[in-house]
């Protein structure tokens, strides 16, 4: 199962990808996030950051100041690798490796699921968009869900099984 997550989330990488990107954007991303959470009943935190400047964050009832570090950890990731978080840690379980084996420290870097790349045709990686407060894999595919929503793109195509 973590092969062929691996392979769907590469893939939601490649196909979850905007021709431009810019504040207003990032404030409609986060804004369906919300919807979709309050909608739902999720407690959930919510983040949208351009690389350092912050463009939306949002928290819904049930959320605890653990959630807010877990989104900070979560989102270095992203902006370290340029990488789904979710991808990055099945990856390390898969070779039996931390993120302390890469030289980074677990208080500042998490390799669970629950943030994005925000990646731009012909730029790459250049913010990350993190939900929190889910088990990792639902935290993943609520924000896949917002990305294919946004994006207009199939997302049973794209769901992890």
């Amino acid at each position: 199962m973590p092969e062929e997550d691996l392979k769907r989330i590469a893939e939601q990488e490649a196909v979850l990808t905007f021709d431009t990107f810019d504040l207003t954007t990032g404030w409609q991303l986060g804004k369906l996030l919300q919807e979709l959470g309050a909608e739902r009943s999720l407690g959930i935190a919510i983040d949208i950051t351009l690389h350092s400047m912050p463009v939306f964050y949002a928290v819904l009832p049930g959320v605890t100041p653990d959630n807010v570090q877990w989104v900070r950890r979560k989102r270095n990731l992203v902006l370290r690798y340029f990488r789904s978080s979710y991808s990055i840690g099945l990856d390390l379980k898969q070779k039996g490796k931390t993120v302390a084996d890469n030289g980074l420290s677990d208080v500042d870097y998490a390799p669970h699921g629950g943030s994005f790349p925000i990646n731009v045709k012909g730029t790459g990686c250049i913010g990350a968009v993190t939900v929190s407060g889910l088990p990792q894999r639902d935290d993943h595919n609520l924000v896949v869900e917002a990305l294919a929503l946004m994006l207009a793109k199939d997302l049973d195509a794209l769901r992890l099984a």
